[in-house]
Order: C-alpha cells, then sequence, then structure tokens
C-alpha cells in the first residue's frame, strides 16, 4: 500500500513548480547518525516515481553501500498474503455502500472517476473509505505512468538482496494498515472526500512533491505537509507524529548496537519540527545532513 496516505502524496502542491524532466538527475536530502561503532543513514523516499529520474547514485549509493543492513517502513508480504489482509481491514460486508457515505458531488466524482481509471463504477462501494481513499491516490497516478517499482523502497530492495543485506521493517504489514482502520469514521470520510476533490490535480501534485524531493528541499517539504495535515489532527497524528515517535524509538535502540543500517522512509517523515531527525534529537541523539 505505498504510501499511501494523500498526505505523502499531497506534501506537495507546490504552485508553480514543474518536474524534473525524464532522465534528470535528482539529489534527495540524506541524514546520518553515528557514534564510535554504529552509523544510521536516513533517506526519505517517493513511493512512486516514472521510469528515468536518477537518483540511487552520488551520495545515496555510497551510504547504501556502506550499510550491512536496509531498515524500511514495512517488508511487504506477498500478493496473497496482502490481499487477503487488505479484505479483512479494509472492506465490509454489511452497512451502506461507500458513495452514500459520501455528499452528493463527491459520491457523482467517485462514480465518474472509477471507470476512467479502469474500474466498475461500483467497485470501491464495499469498502471502507480509508482504503478507498488510499487507492485513489494511486490509480491516477499509475495512468500517469508513475510506477511503485521505480519508487525508492522497490529499488532498495532489489539492491539490498542482490548484495545480500538483511531487509527488515519498522512496523509490519497490518500494523501500517492498522492505522488507517483505527481512525474515526468521520475522519476516515474526511480522508476520502479531500482524496476525490483532489483527484483533478493528483498527477501536478506528485511532480511538484518530486520537484522538492529531487532538490533535497525538506523544508519545502516541511511547509507543505504543515499546510496539508492542519486540517485533519487525528490523521497527522495517527499516521504520521505517532508514527515518527515509535520509529526514533526503534532507530535509538537500534544505536545500542554496532554496524551500519540504511533506514528509508517516506520523505515527508523525515521533515518538519515532529519528524523523525526531532523525535530523535529529543532522545540525545544528534542527525546530521549528509553533503554530497
Amino acid at each position: 500500500m505505498r504510501h499511501l496516505l494523500p498526505i505523502a502524496i499531497a506534501l506537495l502542491a507546490l504552485a508553480g513548480c514543474g518536474p524534473k524532466p525524464a532522465g534528470s538527475d535528482a539529489d534527495p536530502a540524506l541524514w546520518v547518525l553515528r557514534d564510535a561503532d554504529t552509523a544510521i543513514y536516513l533517506f526519505g523516499t517517493v513511493h512512486m516515481l516514472k521510469p528515468g529520474l536518477s537518483w540511487f547514485d552520488e551520495g545515496v549509493k555510497q551510504a547504501f553501500d556502506k550499510s550491512d543492513s536496509l531498515m524500511l517502513e514495512v517488508v511487504m508480504p506477498g500478493d496473497a498474503e496482502m490481499s487477503a489482509l487488505v479484505a479483512e481491514l479494509g472492506t465490509q460486508v454489511s452497512g451502506p455502500a461507500l458513495p452514500d457515505l459520501l455528499p452528493a458531488a463527491e459520491a457523482a466524482q467517485l462514480r465518474a472517476a472509477l471507470p476512467e481509471l479502469g474500474m466498475a463504477a461500483d467497485a470501491l462501494d464495499r469498502t471502507e473509505p480509508w482504503l478507498a481513499a488510499t487507492s485513489l491516490s494511486s490509480l491516477p497516478l499509475q495512468k500517469l505512468g508513475y510506477e511503485a517499482k521505480q519508487g525508492g523502497e522497490a529499488v532498495l530492495t532489489a539492491a539490498a538482496r542482490s548484495a545480500g543485506k538483511t531487509v527488515t521493517g519498522l512496523e509490519t504489514a497490518r500494523e501500517q494498515l492498522g492505522y488507517f482502520d483505527a481512525l474515526s469514521p468521520a475522519a476516515q470520510r474526511a480522508l476520502l472526500i479531500e482524496t476525490i476533490r483532489a483527484l483533478p490535480e493528483a498527477g501536478k501534485a506528485l511532480d511538484a512533491a518530486i520537484r522538492a524531493w529531487s532538490n533535497g528541499d525538506s523544508d519545502r517539504i516541511a511547509a507543505l505537509i504543515n499546510d496539508d495535515v492542519a486540517s485533519s489532527p487525528e490523521v497527522a497524528d495517527a499516521l504520521l507524529y505517532k508514527r515518527n515517535a515509535r520509529w526514533a524509538e526503534r532507530i535509538a535502540a537500534r544505536m545500542e548496537q554496532p554496524g551500519t543500517v540504511f533506514v528509508a522512509v517516506g520523505a515527508g517523515h523525515l521533515a518538519g519540527a515532529r519528524g523523525v531527525q526531532a523525535e530523535l534529537a529529543k532522545r540525545g541523539l544528534r542527525v546530521e545532513r549528509v553533503a554530497y
């Protein structure tokens, strides 16, 4: 479910900023914390990218090559297991159909959008609002040529396995989906309505996000995230801030063991006053930006 969040996509409506052209170089932000016998690199990913953007090189590749292991948000299970998990947590067999939970305008927009995205108009009728929102966040981008296999997690996982590096997750797939499923009905509904309204601009929003990411502009990303999540404190707390704090605990604990680890999470988690770096600082750990 890759991230998934409209927050992680919307990080991002950079008005007036176009994407870098295919084949161009990107220099995303990279951080490190270290002590005498341990180094942990922190890298922010974009979960879907178009082919041709060169980012897994220079400082990022050097840090990855130095690392003994890769730590992601989650190590995705096989397709069958993931499908069963999504069905368990994200669908309902009774109650009103999904469009009946929405205002008339958004319900009509949803019905009209699904065939354009290659789905039946009633394909999401039995899904819970959070699952519909995450699905609608990625489907338009796939039509525009964005691919999960080009995204940070897929590229890094393939490289780690090829090099014989251990790949672990900061949370399980069940935990991750559970954070969405535990949102209140009101928060889920608001998330879906916001996602539906944003559909016409989805491609532009992600193009703009990638421009900021490619330039390593974490301050800009932070400002955009703050603007985006301000309208839904419950979503921000459950899907962003609490997870950042939990991950910081895991990373701080890992600092007690020797070795070098490459940690890759969605770029939105490594930005702003409540990002993972800030949470690590609360725990007495100094994080430095890597210049490359």
